[in-house]
């Protein structure tokens, strides 16, 4: 039997010889079977690609769901900031106790000065009325007769005392209804001990001459000199 000559392109090439047709057809079966394989990993990652895409949107939806929640911290904390504020500072603080004083005074102060008032016209009434009996000119009558006529429109006037009183009553009444509503919010947040690590904000401080001013004195403030040792610095 003759021998089959090797070509130079054969044997640089790794070409297979015609005795190794069996080893091709096995390379053929294992390429085939990990071709197999490598499809049975890629089919279910794509069958998990929906899987994926959902997670990332639950991801995003988290993130964002993380912002509103930092957003709604903050608000709460500035929140609990104003209350204390309005809780400690304003109606729980000396300022509030001088609103109400200060109130009080001017409901006290016009009922005394309508009560004065009130007195001097019924004074000048009943002199009026005894000048105009003890005079005999009509002109001089008729000068009495006006003079009563605006101690009524005084009596009229007198009037106010009472509405002032009505208004300041409205107004108290409102400041004690936000009072009363600002700490039920506070016993929601869980009472005063919620606020203890907020810091209040501090009322802003008058400037100028407006700090130096104390305004009309209430009964019972320190350093005011009363009308009595002021007679008596002058006597």
């Amino acid at each position: 039997m003759q021998r089959r000559k090797i070509f130079r392109i054969e044997a640089t090439s790794g070409a297979p010889r015609a005795g190794a047709a069996g080893n091709s057809h096995a390379s053929h079966h294992e390429i085939m079977a990990e071709l197999k394989a490598l499809r049975a990993i890629i089919e279910p990652q794509e069958a998990i690609q929906p899987v994926l895409d959902a997670c990332r949107m639950q991801i995003a939806e988290a993130h964002k769901l993380r912002a509103e929640l930092d957003l709604i911290s903050t608000a709460i904390a500035r929140t609990k900031t104003e209350i204390a504020t309005l809780h400690v500072t304003g109606f729980e603080g000396p300022e509030m106790t001088r609103v109400t004083d200060e109130l009080d005074a001017v409901v006290d102060g016009t009922e005394l000065a309508t009560q004065r008032i009130l007195a001097a016209a019924e004074v000048i009434d009943q002199s009026a009325n005894t000048l105009s009996a003890s005079v005999r000119g009509g002109q001089d009558r008729m000068l009495a007769a006006d003079i009563q006529e605006q101690v009524i429109q005084v009596f009229e006037a007198c009037n106010f005392q009472d509405i002032a009183g009505q208004r300041i009553g409205k107004v108290v009444a409102t400041l004690k209804f936000i009072e009363t509503h600002i700490a039920r919010m506070v016993e929601i947040w869980g009472g005063l001990d919620a606020f203890a690590e907020v810091t209040p904000a501090a009322m802003a401080a008058r400037a100028g001459g407006k700090g130096l001013l104390s305004g009309p004195r209430l009964a019972g403030d320190p350093g005011h000199a009363d009308q009595d040792e002021i007679d008596a610095l002058f006597a």
